[in-house]
């Protein structure tokens, strides 16, 4: 049977596996999920590989106290070119379960999609691997490894420790870093470029207690106020992200991401004007991008007739490559200090930074991925820039320099990763597959 037909034909079984996978709620942060729900979704993954040739699949602790799916599966030729092949099964949270149209953790269909948390970010992925290696059955001349991590969303550095302590465990010529995906449903795409981020919380402290708003307020400072001041000197009129001493003017040379088709893709609604005075692709792939994740403060409901004396914000810095991480650490810290008016106290605290990527996109992998989608799709394969982070590419650059690194997957625009009513199309995951099984059917020194 031809591979494109194996594939066909086993898309009912890529639904079920999908459909169990989506029904662990693996987000990986005990505060908000039992622990017990990635330790399943681990082991479903270690199963299901362990069942397609990767006999020595095992579960890896890393630092931050997740598990990695981590195997392997000899061709018989050491001489071989080998693949490491890399997924991640945890999730974001859900956010607002009302905004959900269906239960985020059920895997339902709707006009063609496959809507659930994960069943593009990046479980999907971890599908396609699966329906990619049980097309081609026997038939892989290539040494495989695997590695699935159990924290990427979390941002918390689990493998990226693992990665370079165990390197000769995951060596490989070849990675797949499957986490990101095409330009839209059916037109291939290899991401070429990553902005790195610093995620930070920023507290402000202006008295020691609520007071009356009727008894001090006009005179006593506000700690909510300074702090919506101190965001909103983050980006000037146009919405250009103004960062005290990081570049907002680079401009992107790749394809571009034409603004209609990006109107559509983000919802934006009527009227609404798009951010910066560059284009939609400098705007997402070569400037800096500030995101106010969260905000700690009295909910409307419940609140009362006082002056809120602490308020805190979590923000998002994404950079692109070119900013060094530490860089832009500090010059967001030093901003933020800068811009609080009233004299009121300022904590900086750093969660996480990770740093922007650039690949390498002139070996024989490059070719013969882009070969292989050309088949898959019927279309050729594009380069895009990614505005989302992946410190985990930078690991792998810097531990096996030699190596390249292909970033591709089933995500599109419409799979609305980290929203409500995430979603896969499933011929993503088809096509995909099939192009992942023809790149290891293909891939020669």
């Amino acid at each position: 049977m031809e591979l494109r037909e194996r594939v066909a034909g086993l898309m009912g079984q890529a639904r079920s596996d999908l459909a169990e996978l989506v029904s662990i709620p693996s987000v990986a942060d005990p505060r908000q999920y039992p622990p017990e729900e990635c330790a399943r979704a681990a082991q479903w993954v270690l199963d299901a590989f362990a069942a397609v040739g990767f006999t020595d699949a095992h579960l890896a602790e890393t630092a931050d106290g997740s598990q990695a799916v981590v195997g392997s599966r000899p061709c018989g030729d050491p001489e071989a070119v080998t693949v490491l092949l890399y997924a991640h099964y945890d999730v974001q949270p859900p956010l607002d379960e009302t905004a959900w149209r269906t239960p985020p953790f059920e895997l339902t269909e709707v006009d063609g999609r496959w809507y659930g948390r994960g069943a593009a970010d990046c479980k999907g992925n971890i599908v396609m691997h699966l329906t990619a290696l049980r097309a081609l059955g026997d038939d892989v001349p290539v040494n495989l490894k695997l590695v699935v991590e159990g924290s990427e969303e979390q941002g918390t550095g689990g493998l990226e420790d693992f990665v370079p302590k165990h390197a000769d465990l995951l060596r490989a010529d070849a990675v797949l870093v499957c986490d990101t995906g095409n330009a839209a449903v059916g037109r291939p795409a290899a991401t070429v470029s990553l902005r790195g981020m610093v995620n930070v919380v920023v507290t402000v402290e202006a008295l020691a207690s609520e007071v009356h708003s009727g008894m001090f307020g006009g005179a006593a400072p506000d700690a909510l106020a300074a702090l919506v001041a101190m965001l909103a000197g983050l980006r000037d009129a146009e919405g250009n992200t103004t960062v005290s001493g990081l570049d907002n003017s680079q401009e992107w040379s790749g394809a571009t991401y034409p603004e209609a088709q990006f109107r559509s893709d983000a919802g934006v609604v009527d009227g609404a004007s798009l951010l910066g005075d560059g284009s939609v692709s400098d705007m997402l792939w070569a400037r800096p991008s500030m995101t106010i994740l969260g905000i700690d403060c009295p909910p409307v409901v419940g609140s009362a007739a006082a002056i809120v004396p602490r308020a805190r914000a979590r923000l998002n810095l994404r950079i692109p490559p070119g900013t060094d991480p530490a860089v832009a650490e500090k010059a967001l810290t030093d901003h933020l200090v800068a811009a609080a008016p009233w004299g009121v106290h300022v904590a900086v605290e750093t969660e996480a930074t990770g740093s922007p990527f650039s690949a390498q996109t002139d070996g024989p992998a490059y070719r013969a991925i882009a070969s292989a989608m050309e088949e898959a799709f019927g279309s050729p394969m594009v380069s895009l820039g990614q505005g989302g982070s992946i410190p985990l590419c930078n690991v792998f650059a810097e531990t096996y320099p030699g190596a390249e690194l292909i970033l591709m997957g089933v995500e599109e625009p419409l799979a609305l990763i980290h929203a409500p009513n995430e979603s896969v199309h499933p011929r993503e995951i088809e096509d995909m597959a099939l192009a992942e099984a023809l790149f290891l059917q293909r891939l020669t020194r």
